[in-house]
This record gives C-alpha cells, structure tokens and sequence, in this order.
C-alpha cells in the first residue's frame, strides 16, 4: 500500500464519524467545469459552475474536445471561486472528491487527474465518485432528513433508471431504459423541431405553451415490468414531423412538443408507480437532469399527493451536473472509510449497479 493511501485511510477514520466535515468535490463529466464544498454532505457551503453551453450551441450537442479543452481552461477559476463563495482555503477542506464515471472519458480526465493532484499536494483524502450516485445523491442537499430506504427515478440525458436505495451507499437497479434514455429522446425530438441545443430544456419550456392532447403518440412495450424504451416513441415522432412538413403544413411545433412531452412523461410516471404500488414503497426521490422537467414535477407531485406517497425532488440547481452533489455523495463514501489511491483512473463506462 502507498504511504499516500495509508495516511488516507487513516484521515478518513478520524472523518468518519465527525461533525462539521468538508468535501470538497470537483465534477468534470460533461459539459460543466464545477467545484463545490459541502458540509457533512447536506449543508452547501459554495457551489461554482462554469456551463459551456455556448460552446456547443454551433455543434448542436456536446463535441467531446472542445469539452476537455474547455475544463482544462476553467478548472483553477471555478475552484477559485468556489473558496471564495464558501470563505474558506484549501487547507481547510477535509478531503477531495471527483466524478469517476461514467461521462466523456476526455472530461473526465481531466477532472480526476486534478482531483490526484491536489489531494496529494494537499494531504487530503481522496474520493472516487459514481456521477449516478451523486444526482441520487442531490437529495440530500435539497432534503437533509431523507433516509433510505425509498425508490429514486433517475432520468438524464444518458440514463433512465429506478432505482431503490436501500442504505446510503446500497443501490439496487429495479427498472431501466432498454435503448434511449428519456433525456436523449427530449434533445433528438428538439432537434427534429429545429429547437437549439440544449433541446431537452427548450422543448420543455416550448411544451408549457401547446396542446398536449392534439397528437396521439405511442407508449411502447417492454418486456421488464419497471423497463422503459422511448427508441420507438422518439421514431414515431419524428415520422409525425416529417409527415407534416411532406404535406406543406404548417409545423405546430409546441402541439408537438406538448404531445411528445406528455409520452415521456406518462411512461416515466406509469412505471414508477407501478413499481412503488407492487412494492409497497411509499418514499420517491427524482434525480437527474430530466427531474427538472415541469410537467414532471408537477404530475407526479399531485399524484404522489393522492396517493399518499412522500415526494423528494431536488432543487433545480441540483438538478443538471453539478459538484455539490459530488461532494454530497463523497461524505457517505467516506463515512465508510471508501477512499482512493492516486492509481485513480477515469471510468467513462462506470456502473453503479
């Protein structure tokens, strides 16, 4: 074992079960460069984020290099700026934490290889983040009372899953998408519309002003009961589009966005429900960039009401890629004494379960 890795262990044993610990959590799996210090993983001290978004507009979606290249730019600023949001030094942070995986694997590394850097000039311990994790973990930070166990539907641009956090570092995969993730489909039905990137949030926002009722669009059929597929939905949408422009119509883009919103949602909800109704479960958790969405906070928050199921949504800020929610699901690593050498190494498939 390395000398590092030992006074690591050993920092992270004195930590463990201490008040008043601070993570400080570097997250570059993306397109946001972001730093962010939280206190006993629920109390955010300071939370930077640098977007790139005007970056990747004229590309129309993340182009992977310019994502790295950018990180690199900006990591000392943002890490800058968050001490001095938070009025601290480095010094007096507790331990590192970064984003592993899964992500873009350029982005990533620069992120971790950073994270090595200061962890061992620092002395600080170092922890290894699942970026899954951390929007689970973004509840946290919006909710400091919840406590597993309870379902969290996961729903990002790369990921669609329900999830049940049985313990805060016990994850079982219960349900997940069997081809496109729900925020994939968002940001190709937004093109298909002519929307700029970033689709997802411009659809939805688009969608708050259309009629939802005037397409009928399909609900497609898996064969895992708590699955979900939104392959053959974003298909049949974009033939609809095209149907109409062949036939010299005008386009009503926010009918359509309404419509194809509405599709997501029903499958995003009627699968959750489902699995909490057969389960028992009486405790949700939405996570990921997708539980920004309106129309899926406001249905489920009514139905959740009805039904006498206790909703946990995370603050829109927790909601895109973010640090604090790094840093959030570090302190549970590290009350489990789950630290990292500097052999860390970026994982761009990283699984969670």
């Amino acid at each position: 074992m390395s000398t590092y890795l030992h006074r690591a262990r050993l920092q992270a044993e004195c930590l463990a079960g201490r008040q008043g610990v601070r993570i400080l959590a570097i997250e570059t799996s993306c397109d946001e460069t972001a730093a962010a210090i939280v206190e006993d993983g629920c109390r955010e001290l300071a939370n930077a984020v640098y977007s790139q978004i005007d970056l990747h507009t004229l590309y129309g979606g993340v182009v992977p290099e310019i994502a790295s290249r950018a990180h690199v730019e900006k990591i000392d600023a943002v890490l800058q700026q968050a001490l001095q949001q938070a009025g601290l030094t480095l010094q007096q942070v507790d331990a590192i934490a970064v984003t592993q995986g899964p992500g873009l694997v350029g982005a990533l590394l620069v992120g971790v290889s950073y994270a090595k850097g200061l962890a061992y000039a620092m002395e600080k311990p170092l922890i290894a983040v699942n970026h899954i994790e951390g929007h689970i973990c973004a509840n946290y930070l919006t909710s400091p009372g919840l406590q597993p166990p309870f379902a969290c539907l996961v729903v990002s641009g790369g990921h669609s899953h329900l999830m049940m956090v049985d313990k805060k570092d016990g994850y079982h995969l219960i349900g997940c998408t069997q081809d496109d993730a729900a925020g994939e489909a968002f940001d190709k039905a937004a093109r298909v519309l002519g929307l700029a990137y970033p689709g997802g949030p411009r659809l939805d926002a688009l969608a708050e002003e259309g009629d939802a009722h005037r397409f009928t669009l399909p609900r497609p059929h898996t064969e895992g009961r708590y699955d979900y597929s939104f392959s053959g939905l974003k298909t049949a949408f974009i033939n609809l589009v095209h149907g109409i422009k062949q036939r010299g119509e005008p386009l009503p883009v926010a009918d359509l966005a309404a419509s194809f919103r509405r599709a997501v949602v029903d499958q995003l909800m009627d699968k959750a429900l489902l699995a909490l109704n057969e389960r028992g479960e009486t405790m949700l958790a939405l996570a990921g960039g997708v539980s920004a969405n309106r129309l899926l906070r406001r249905r489920m928050q009514a139905i959740c009401n009805e039904r006498g199921i206790k909703l946990y949504l995370p603050e829109l800020k927790y909601c895109g890629d973010n640090a604090a929610m790094v840093a959030a699901a570090a302190h549970v690593r590290l009350r489990h004494g789950q630290v990292a050498g500097l052999s860390l190494n970026a994982d761009p498939a990283l699984r969670l379960v």
